[in-house]
């Protein structure tokens, strides 16, 4: 394995739906919130946070092509597994078990974007609600279509990043 990554660059100019995933000699192509990105982000806005974003953890479906290679803590995903996004609920930002009564996304999805999710230190220490949730890196659309604010490359760029990243690594997303 390569040295890991300590920083990789998202960089897509103001209202940008696409930009440049860039490091240590990678330039990726990646889709981002259909918001664009923002210094201000909120709770459905569709806003690809700016800001410096450490990477926690990769979460995988272990029946669609199994764990990456990575240093990055991993665990595999589970049909029962979601995400809160409702703000006035406890669990706001954190993973629950489904079914959840208040607002959430399903983590085990069928349209493969989120067979490989890394979750991103956003809005996670302390949790604010209302100030966005589920801000992944995870999978992208063939088309590279706008996610509601995540960061999303081509499942075989993301697998060659993956295998560069670890706890230290930190996702900056950057006006460009």
């Amino acid at each position: 394995m390569s040295a890991l990554l300590t920083l990789i660059r998202v960089l897509a100019k103001p209202g940008a739906r696409q930009g440049r995933l860039e490091t240590d000699g990678l330039s990726l192509h990646c889709a981002l919130g259909r918001g664009g990105p923002v210094a201000d982000k909120r709770e459905g806005d569709g806003g690809t946070p700016l800001g410096d974003w450490p990477l926690r953890q990769l979460h995988y479906r272990a029946d669609r092509g199994g764990a990456p290679l990575t240093a990055l803590p991993s665990r595999p995903i589970e049909r029962l597994d979601g995400w809160c996004d409702d703000p006035a609920d406890p669990a706001y930002n954190r993973p629950v078990r489904l079914p959840y009564p208040a607002s959430h996304e399903t983590m085990w999805r069928e349209d493969g974007l989120y067979d490989l999710v890394v979750e991103l230190g956003y809005n996670d220490d302390p949790v604010l609600p209302g100030m966005g949730s589920a801000i992944f890196l995870h999978i992208a659309r063939a088309d590279y279509a706008p996610t509601e604010g995540c960061v999303a490359l081509a499942e075989a760029d993301l697998r060659r990043l993956l295998a560069r990243c670890g706890s230290e690594t930190i996702l900056r997303v950057e006006l460009a």
